[in-house]
This record gives structure tokens, C-alpha cells and sequence, in this order.
């Protein structure tokens, strides 16, 4: 967001010196960009956009003209995993929270360990146990599987070959992230009483990073390998 801002801000050509031809495209260009954004059931990309509108707009100017046009509303404008969607204003979105009780709810564990993968990933099922300090069962790890928020990554080059986790963009949209490393650190945690008392020496929160690409103690999954066959063998 503040790329956009920026990006408008230093611009020499400003929206007054624009002729009526190109003020118009423009125009279409933002009516072009909003009906694509409000019809797409997932966020939408800079370059999904870019290919929906007029030659000679650029869809940052146009994101940004959005962006600025629904802030005061009660839908804003986005982004979450890299990409744009509206979104209902943070400051009433409680009032449209749905009076009943999900039918699923993720337990302790299953929070616990979504946390660890965040924060640490790659990682693997024994060094979420060694974070926790208790054993973590496979079925924790198949939840977070289905709900789509983690992923297999690869293999640890270690013996055994065990599996390595990750989070995926799916977990990003789901708690508002536009990146990982937009997760609260130590300091934050503690303003908002989720770390109280006295921490022990050396305790830190790590910056996470998701970074697609296998790291150097990482191979690919086999590929033979399918989740649904239990290929947590090497864990058990």
C-alpha cells in the first residue's frame, strides 16, 4: 500500500495534467478493476488486473485510486498474500460476526502447532515437538492439512528423511496477512498481554519467511509421494 502511495506521490505526471482521453481511460480502467476485484471469490493479483484493462494504464495507479476511494467505507481495499481483495472495515467488522458456533474448531495443539510451522518453518514433526516440549499427533497435523493454512514442503536431509511444513497463502488470507513476516514479534506479543511475566534468557520470537524455494538442508517430495498414503512413515 505504501509502495502505491509512494509510487503516485512522485509521479511528474499528476491526474490534473491529463488530457480528457486519458482521464477517461482511467476512468474505465477503476470501473473495470472494481467489477473484477468484487466478483473474483479470490484475491486478485497486480498482474490479474494489469491484463483486464486499457493499454497505457498501469494497474498500481488504479489499485491505489481504489485503495484511497474505499478506505472510508465500510469495505476497503486490501492486500493480503501479495494480492488485492476487498475486505470488510476492520473497525465494524464485529457487528456482522455470525451469532452461532462454528461446527469445527481448531484445539490447543492444533493452534499451538500452526503457530511453531509459522514462526519456524520449514520444520519438521519432531522439531515442533521439541518447541512444544510434548508429542504432536498426526492427526493435529492432517487438520491444518485439510483447512489448506500448511503445506508439505519437502524433505529434511537428515536421516530418516522426515517431512518439512510450511504455511500457505490460504493462511495468509485467513488472519489478514499480506505477508508472514507481517506477524507480530516478541515486543508485540507482549503489548498485547499474550507473553506476561518474567521470559526467560534468550527466549526470541524469529522473523518468519515463507520463501517458496527449498532451503539447503531441503530435498523435494518424492514423486511417488501422495499425503493420502501416509507418507509420515519416517515420522512415526
Amino acid at each position: 500500500m505504501a509502495a502505491l502511495a509512494a509510487r503516485r506521490d512522485t509521479e511528474h505526471d499528476k491526474p490534473e495534467d491529463w488530457g480528457d482521453e486519458r482521464v477517461a481511460a482511467m476512468s474505465e480502467a477503476v470501473r473495470i478493476a472494481e467489477a473484477l476485484l468484487f466478483a473474483s471469490s479470490e484475491p486478485v493479483s497486480i498482474e490479474e488486473v494489469q491484463g483486464f484493462l486499457p493499454a497505457g494504464v498501469a494497474a498500481a495507479d488504479v489499485l491505489a485510486t481504489l485503495e484511497a476511494a474505499y478506505a472510508p467505507r465500510g469495505v476497503n481495499l486490501v492486500r493480503v498474500a501479495g494480492k488485492w481483495a476487498f475486505r470488510t472495515a476492520e473497525d465494524i467488522g464485529h457487528l456482522l460476526v455470525r451469532r452461532v458456533e462454528e461446527p469445527r474448531r481448531l484445539t490447543r495443539a492444533a493452534l499451538e502447532t500452526l503457530a511453531i510451522i509459522a514462526y519456524h518453518q520449514p520444520v519438521t514433526r519432531a522439531e515442533i515437538e521439541e518447541i512444544r516440549g510434548v508429542a504432536t499427533s498426526k492427526g493435529t497435523l492432517d487438520t491444518l492439512l485439510e483447512s489448506g493454512w500448511i503445506r508439505l514442503r519437502g524433505r529434511r536431509r537428515t536421516p530418516g528423511r522426515p517431512l518439512t511444513y510450511g504455511t500457505t497463502a490460504a493462511f495468509l488470507d485467513q488472519f489478514g496477512l499480506d505477508r508472514v513476516d507481517d506477524l507480530p514479534g516478541l515486543d508485540e506479543l507482549k503489548g498485547a498481554g499474550f507473553i506476561e511475566g518474567r521470559l526467560p534468557r534468550g527466549l526470541d520470537v524469529p522473523v518468519p519467511s515463507d520463501d517458496p524455494s527449498l532451503r539447503g538442508d531441503e530435498d523435494p517430495l518424492d514423486d511417488l509421494f501422495s499425503p493420502l498414503d501416509g507418507g509420515d512413515a519416517a515420522e512415526e
